[in-house]
């Protein structure tokens, strides 16, 4: 039976925020940990440790998100284990997030110049240290900017998480449509949302790059 739209499904839509936002904050820790894993490898002097870097990049730049959500989600089944959609989206969007958060933080290691490296060479430091004094103090200021871009991507790419039944801010919208048929109001409402949390991290994004660039020109 179609209802009103009144404001217990307002607050209903604006309850499944905090679901958004734990989704975005697994997938982001997650990939910042598995992107690290990426760039280091993506920079490594090894051959090995590039080629696979390079292929696990691929892959998932080379699909849908779409498509990894539903390997995954349905793969837990394969496996044998339990079919949660939280896991399921948070695993997806985890390996999502290292393929470009590893690209991204893999060009601002190559950024930094070549003779701060070979002057850390010339020091006799080995290459943990050169990473971990010399380059990568460095890369995160260049990064910082890309990074906080990515992560409003991130956010938005939770949305397709409710097509695999997760009830984040987009399904719960779908939810309250069904029952009220306002497709306008519903969704015009989450759009907003998605806005209010997104926006500022835009901003911040802009601001940095600007400060960057700046930086640069000096």
């Amino acid at each position: 039976m179609i209802r009103e739209f009144s404001s217990a499904d307002i607050l209903f839509i604006v309850s499944a925020v905090r679901w958004t936002l734990i989704l975005s904050a697994i997938a982001f820790l997650g990939g910042a940990i598995g992107g690290l894993a990426v760039a280091l490898a993506r920079t490594a002097q090894g051959r090995l440790p590039r080629r696979i870097a390079a292929g696990f990049i691929q892959v998932f730049q080379g699909t849908p998100l779409l498509m990894q959500l539903f390997l995954v989600y349905f793969g837990l089944a394969v496996l044998g284990l339990p079919i949660d959609p939280l896991l399921a989206a948070a695993v997806a969007l985890t390996l999502h997030a290292s393929a470009y958060l590893g690209e991204i933080w893999r060009g601002a290691i190559e950024a930094v110049p070549p003779g701060q490296t070979e002057a850390a060479v010339a020091l006799s430091l080995s290459y943990r240290d050169r990473m971990r004094h010399v380059v990568l103090p460095q890369a995160l200021r260049l990064a910082t900017a890309p990074t906080v871009g990515f992560l409003v991507q991130l956010i938005k790419g939770t949305s397709l998480a409710s097509i695999i039944g997760f009830t984040e801010l987009t399904r719960a919208g779908q939810i309250i449509n069904n029952a009220t048929f306002k497709p306008f109001l519903v969704f015009g409402t989450v759009a907003a949302l998605y806005f209010v949390l997104c926006w500022p991290l835009s901003l911040l994004a802009r601001h940095m790059e600007a400060r960057m660039r700046l930086a640069i020109t000096r």
